[in-house]
């Protein structure tokens, strides 16, 4: 089973291909295959790598309540 890929086999695929597909197919179907696999490789990098880690929120303590008004002096009637 080791010698399924073997350089004659890779040869004789490639002919067969050529012969299939002419020249001028050849390119876009590689292209094709190429940006293919490029996609199943970032879907699989989504898919294995862990979500970004949320954002912090940073709880701030309440504001200081505001100073009471300022008393005036209250005048006898």
């Amino acid at each position: 089973m080791g010698d399924l890929l073997q350089p004659w086999h890779l040869i004789v695929l490639g002919v067969i291909a050529f012969l299939l597909f002419g020249a001028k197919r050849l390119p876009e179907l590689g292209k094709g295959l190429g940006e293919g696999l490029k996609g199943f490789k970032e879907g699989i990098k989504g898919v294995t790598d862990p979500p970004p880690p949320a954002p912090q929120v940073v709880q701030q303590s309440a504001p200081p309540p505001p100073p009471p008004p300022p008393t005036t002096p209250v005048e006898p009637r």
